[in-house]
């Protein structure tokens, strides 16, 4: 399970007043995966590490909200 996204199916009780969600999403971090940082990673340029938030290509993880997902 190596994936950034995973799912899980919370139980749904017959008495919740509200439709369920069937399906919930969440996100893991990239760096959960690796235990140490291997030498000579491949970097990103300077200025667009600073947009990014790092340097490492490896590391870097795009955040979506719930909103921008729904729109894909």
């Amino acid at each position: 399970m190596n994936t950034p996204f995973k799912t899980y199916y919370p139980f749904i009780s017959p008495f919740d007043p509200c439709p369920p969600m069937k399906e919930k999403v969440y996100s893991t971090p990239p760096n959960v995966y690796m235990g140490f940082q291997p030498p000579n990673l491949p970097q990103f340029p300077p200025k667009e590490a600073l947009a990014r938030g790092t340097l490492w290509l490896p590391l870097y993880d795009p955040y979506y909200s719930p909103y921008e997902r729904a729109k894909e």
